[in-house]
């Protein structure tokens, strides 16, 4: 549960852009969004080195389109 500490002459812009950014680092929806559906372990540790391998490319420059 997310909890906003929303002074009282606080624009209510402002607290909902807070709790906007608090809801994204909070990775809720990337929770849910995984949750609607099994994958396998071997699929996700094969795509998690594809992502090991894309982001280590990228790091040394050799990465090709």
């Amino acid at each position: 549960m997310l909890i906003i500490d929303s002074k009282d002459c606080e624009n209510i812009d402002k607290a909902l852009k807070k709790y906007k950014k608090k809801y994204e680092k909070s990775r809720t929806l990337n929770q849910l969004r995984d949750r609607q559906s099994f994958t396998k372990p071997s699929i996700r540790r094969r795509f998690e080195v594809l992502k090991a391998v894309y982001r280590q490319q990228l790091a040394t420059g050799k990465f090709e389109d």
